[in-house]
């Protein structure tokens, strides 16, 4: 395998540089795929729900589409909570990083605050503020984020849920994790 001369960055030449470039682009084509494997990961993630992360995160993904959410809103209910297992206290984060140089603004701030949000239906057991979300009202996407938790992601525990296979969201996911990052004309920004 090819590999660069250097031991420190400082010491890296024009060929070194190039080499790196192609084997990232190689890399980044690999994304989707990547992605996949990772989500198919969430078979064995978190315990205690009625259903697994993936399906959870599938429910999510089928709950957008019925409701005829557009591409970037499906492949991000599918991924959400793609952080549970490396960034617990910060998954929602973790997730929206992923995607924000695919799709516009309003999905990934939608992706980035749903943990906060999600709280609405939970905190209250805990002995903790339910209505953090409140700190957002005035954002222009808070209602994008309350329909995502409300229609879409607290309702995604069901067993019984007529759940779409991995399969059936996996072009989408390719589709989406292959565009430009940053491209304008999917409405990312940097």
């Amino acid at each position: 395998m090819e590999k660069v001369s250097f031991t420190a960055m400082v010491d890296g030449s024009e060929a070194d540089y190039r080499l790196l470039e192609r084997f990232e682009r190689q890399h980044v084509d690999r994304l989707p795929e990547r992605i996949l494997r990772a989500l198919q990961g969430l078979s064995e993630s978190l315990e205690g729900y009625q259903v697994t992360r993936l399906e959870h995160s599938l429910q999510t993904a089928c709950r957008a589409e019925d409701d005829g959410a557009d591409i970037e809103w499906v492949v991000a209910a599918l991924i959400h909570d793609l952080g549970d297992d490396l960034a617990p206290m910060n998954h929602a984060q973790f997730a929206a990083s992923m995607i924000r140089p695919y799709v516009r603004p309003e999905v990934t701030w939608a992706v980035e605050q749903h943990g906060l949000f999600q709280r609405y239906y939970y905190a209250h057991h805990l002995g903790q503020d339910p209505n953090g979300r409140a700190l957002y009202q005035d954002h222009p996407y808070f209602h994008a984020c309350v329909n995502f938790c409300e229609r879409w992601d607290q309702a995604s525990f069901d067993p019984a849920y007529p759940t779409r296979p991995l399969t059936h969201f996996a072009p989408k996911v390719v589709e989406v994790f292959s565009r430009p990052p940053f491209d304008a004309s999917f409405g990312a920004q940097p």
